[in-house]
C-alpha cells in the first residue's frame, strides 16, 4: 500500500494572511512543515497542495513536490482528494499534515500510516493527546474528542466534554484529549468523504471530522505522547521560534 503525505496550505487565513510564507529563524513556515513529513521513513511521497501561485513557486524553487489545485476547495481535505484524483492514483493510503504545523511528529505520522496499514476494516485515523490545564480544556480554539474504550471516537467538541455535573464530587476525573491536526485516511473513504455534503453538526461546531461520524463511520483515534504547537497567529509563530533550536 503506497502512502502520500500531503500537506494542504492557503494563503487566504483570515487570522494571519499569507502564514505558509511568514518567516520562522530563516525558513517558510510551510518549508518547515515539509522537513518534518520528510522525516517520516514510511511515506513514499510529500507533497504540498496548494491554491495559491505564490506558495506553489515558493515551495517548487526549494525542489519540494507541489500540486495546484482550484480556489473553490472549501477544506484541506478537499485539497488532498483532489490531489489523489488527480495526481496520485498509485497511492492507497494518505496522510493530511497541515501547512500551520512546523513542529509536526513524524513519529505519529508514521503511527497513523501503521494503524491503516495494519487493520482492514479501517478508514479513518486521527491523533490526540491528554490535556489538564482547565484554560485549555475550557478554551473554544481548542477542539476535544471523547473516546470509547477503544480509543474510537464518540465526539469531537468545541467544548469542554465530557462534562462534569457537581463540579466532579464522588465521581471518577476523567480524562480530557486535544484533537491534534492530523488525519490518515484510505483511498476510498477519502474520495467518498469528501463527496458528502456538510452535516448539521458538522456546521454548528465547524469541525469537519464530525461529517464521519454522523455518517456512521468509525475514527480511530490514536494517542500521542507529545503535543504540537500549530501557527494560527503570529503570536504563535514567534512561540513556536522560541522552541525551535
Amino acid at each position: 500500500m503506497k502512502t502520500a503525505i500531503v500537506i494542504p496550505a492557503r494563503f487566504a487565513s483570515v487570522r494571519f494572511p499569507g502564514k505558509p510564507l511568514h518567516v520562522i529563524k530563516g525558513k517558510f513556515l510551510i518549508e518547515r512543515v515539509i522537513e518534518q513529513a520528510l522525516k517520516c521513513k514510511v511515506a513514499d511521497v510529500i507533497v504540498c497542495a496548494t491554491d495559491d501561485k505564490k506558495i506553489y513557486n515558493a515551495v517548487k524553487k526549494l525542489g519540494y513536490n507541489v500540486f495546484m489545485t482550484p480556489v473553490n476547495l472549501k477544506s484541506g481535505t478537499d485539497r488532498i482528494a483532489y490531489v489523489a484524483k488527480k495526481h496520485l492514483k498509485g497511492c492507497s493510503v494518505f496522510i493530511n499534515v497541515q501547512g500551520d504545523e512546523p513542529l509536526a511528529d513524524p513519529m505519529l505520522m508514521s503511527a497513523l500510516i501503521k494503524e491503516l496499514k495494519k487493520d482492514k476494516s479501517l478508514h479513518y485515523v486521527t491523533a490526540a493527546v491528554e490535556m489538564e490545564k482547565s484554560e485549555d480544556i475550557n478554551n473554544p480554539n481548542i477542539v476535544k474528542v471523547v473516546l470509547d474504550k477503544n480509543n474510537n471516537a464518540l465526539y469531537f467538541s468545541r467544548s469542554a466534554v465530557p462534562f462534569i455535573r457537581g463540579g466532579g464530587a464522588n465521581v471518577p476525573k476523567p480524562k480530557f484529549y486535544k484533537h491534534m491536526g492530523i488525519y490518515g485516511y484510505k483511498r476510498d473513504f477519502l474520495l467518498k468523504f469528501a463527496s458528502l455534503k456538510p452535516t448539521m453538526l458538522e456546521q454548528a461546531e465547524c469541525l469537519e471530522q464530525l461529517r464521519a461520524l454522523e455518517a456512521g463511520n468509525k475514527v480511530k483515534v490514536v494517542i500521542s505522547k507529545k503535543d504540537s504547537l500549530g501557527v494560527d497567529t503570529p503570536a504563535d509563530a514567534w512561540r513556536v521560534s522560541r522552541l525551535i533550536k
